[in-house]
């Protein structure tokens, strides 16, 4: 399908992020964000979207990096239609893109259609029950309010079922009293390209849409886009590859990273054979190590389960990889830095845990979960630090 022409939008004027690095003998944890990355992330899924509008997904504080820096940059790339996960989320969007097309993936919950109807967001209704609270939140507002109709292929997650998929193609009400927007699915097994259920989730949604002729369609995430044209539709939502995860379970990932996690060293020290590091003491020196001790915790979204006693995780610093030594606590690791150089490693230095020499993926694979999760779990107490072109924003 052909893109929809696509209006510039405006932002609410903003303070712009902090472009310079804090003072680098302050022992933190930093999180630089790279947004011209972002924006090239952005603009690798256009290409790869067969025509279709690529909406920017900004939920959960978009995805962990902050709201209103990742919003900008996704405005400069050409975005106007953003997905947020509820009200709360959606009402914050709004007050930085005042013009902007903001849908609700969790639909529109119990009591939530005032503040929906108020910040003028159109929720993705999944359920007979949450589509009359819609029409009567239309007719309190004197208008057919705008919606998307979210209907379950598979997933049996959110989304119309089956029996109600069948009442809402022969409703007549949701054509007069509403204004469908956008058709929409989800694809449950995406980044499996061989699995079944992408073909069988296709098929169906196809059928289902074909009983709103003229509507937008939208079905693929970031992996479904790269399940080629036939799933890409007329709107694409694409979330963790445009944050740099990559969406392919194997194989170069199309995107380009755009978070580094580094930790300072508070400490570097000298241990002895059989000395032990760490709670519980389940790390013993084989012999004379060098450990240092790094600003870094799971209090930070750095997981308990990449002590060396579980997931075995390793930083980069000072061009070397370093294994952690012992568990992680809640505001410090340690890492054992003996095979590095004798100098190599000084108090102050910044270790890489997240960047271009260690990915998403694989620490995710080392606390055995996803890049989403790992993403996600980034702590608030980082500073942050954005790079990449910002351009001024019309107040």
């Amino acid at each position: 399908m052909n893109q929809r022409p696509i209006s510039p939008i405006k932002m609410t004027k903003i303070t712009p992020p902090a472009s310079a690095l804090p003072d680098p003998r302050a022992p933190d944890a930093l999180l630089t964000v790279d947004l011209g990355a972002l924006k090239a992330n952005v603009e690798a899924y256009r290409r790869l979207a067969h025509g279709a509008e690529v909406a920017g997904v900004v939920k959960a504080d978009a995805y962990g990096l902050g709201l209103a820096p990742v919003v900008r940059a996704m405005v400069e790339a050409g975005c106007t239609t953003f997905f947020v996960t509820n009200v709360v989320e959606g009402t914050t969007l709004r007050a930085l893109l005042p013009d902007a097309v903001i849908y609700l993936t969790n639909g529109l919950p119990h009591g939530a259609g005032p503040a929906a109807r108020a910040a003028n967001l159109r929720p993705c209704l999944g359920s007979l029950a949450e589509f009359d609270a819609w029409i009567a939140e239309s007719h309190l507002a004197g208008r057919p309010l705008s919606a998307a109709l979210h209907f379950d292929t598979g997933m049996n997650r959110l989304g119309f079922d089956a029996v109600e998929t069948a009442r809402m193609i022969r409703l007549e009400s949701c054509r007069k009293e509403l204004e469908i927007e956008l058709v929409m699915s989800h694809l449950a097994c995406a980044d499996e390209p061989a699995h079944p259920l992408n073909q069988l989730q296709l098929s169906r949604f196809i059928d289902v849409a074909s009983a709103f002729p003229g509507v937008p369609r939208s079905l693929a995430n970031s992996s479904g886009v790269l399940l080629g044209g036939d799933y890409c539709f007329d709107l694409v939502r694409p979330g963790y590859a445009i944050y740099g995860g990559n969406p392919r379970e194997n194989g170069v990932s199309p995107v380009a990273p755009v978070v580094r996690a580094e930790a300072r060293v508070l400490q570097v020290r000298d241990v002895s054979a059989e000395d032990a590091a760490g709670y519980g003491a389940t790390w013993l020196a084989s012999g004379p190590r060098r450990l240092a001790t790094l600003s870094m915790g799971y209090a930070d979204g750095y997981f308990r389960a990449l002590g060396s006693n579980a997931g075995g995780a390793r930083v980069f610093i000072n061009g070397g990889f370093a294994p952690v030594a012992g568990r992680i606590s809640m505001d410090l690791m340690m890492v054992d830095i003996t095979d590095l150089p004798p100098d190599a490693v000084q108090r102050g230095d910044l270790a890489e845990l997240i960047g271009p020499h260690i990915s998403l993926e694989e620490v995710a694979a080392r606390a055995h979960t996803i890049g989403y999760e790992v993403l996600t779990s980034l702590g608030n107490r980082y500073t942050r630090h954005y790079t990449g072109t910002i351009m001024p924003v019309e107040s």
